[in-house]
């Protein structure tokens, strides 16, 4: 038996990109149409968003523990949060989480560790990018980071709350990230994570100047291995 994956969602398009990654890459695993039993919840991204902007973390933490309560009701045996940004209520979570977690940061830093790469350009909302949700994870793993100039943050949180998070990925907004990106290269960074889950089905590996960190795939694939390696244990 595998472990049952809860995932507490906040975006639609990457939650969606999540799960079917989940699903498809199970297969691969586990058998022909095989995956782990997965149950998702989701708010409307309005609550989340209204707490983003008062900056109320803590509101962002009750937001998160509702969800996992559901899910963790239902029998999810731990959960996943596909969205970067409100891993900065992540700490007040897990305090009171009924269920483990992982961390979408912790597998990026680690997977930025198997690959050997020393300093890496951080894309995602204006929230993420000035959190250390980031920062501290990939420092601890010994790795520098850059951000985006102010302006740059500015345009790419438009970006994805007015386009990204509606499913619009348009050719411009592909052609603007991929000048973010160029210059992470030529600031000596030798890959760039997609720290926000709806960029990677915009940025791809052939349209990014640097290696990609895909947040949201490295999630799920964390969480796959979770739910087969700890039933094999």
């Amino acid at each position: 038996m595998t472990k049952h994956i809860g995932i507490v969602a906040c975006t639609a398009e990457g939650a969606a990109l999540c799960y079917r990654t989940i699903c498809i890459e199970g297969a691969d695993l586990m058998g022909r149409h095989a995956h782990p039993e997965v149950t998702m919840h989701t708010f409307p991204l309005s609550q989340y968003i209204r707490y983003f902007e008062a900056g109320d973390w803590q509101g962002v933490a009750n937001l998160m523990l509702s969800s996992v309560v559901k899910v963790a009701k239902v029998g999810a045996d731990f959960a996943i949060c596909p969205d970067n940004t409100i891993h900065q209520a992540f700490d007040l979570v897990v305090k009171k989480s009924p269920i483990p977690w992982l961390h979408i940061a912790e597998e990026v830093a680690a997977e930025a560790k198997r690959q050997n790469y020393k300093r890496l350009g951080v894309l995602g909302t204006r929230f993420l990018m000035e959190s250390t949700v980031y920062s501290t994870k990939l420092t601890a793993m010994g790795i520098e980071h850059r951000l985006p100039e102010v302006k740059d943050r500015e345009r790419i949180n438009e970006i994805i709350f007015n386009e990204l998070v509606y499913g619009r990925f348009t050719a411009e907004a592909r052609a603007y990230f991929s000048e973010v990106i160029s210059r992470f290269k030529k600031e000596g960074c030798d890959a760039v994570v997609l720290g926000c889950t709806e960029i990677p089905l915009l940025v791809t590996q052939e349209s990014s100047p640097l290696p990609i960190l895909d947040s949201t795939r490295l999630l799920a694939r964390a969480a796959l291995k979770k739910a087969i390696g700890t039933a094999s244990q």
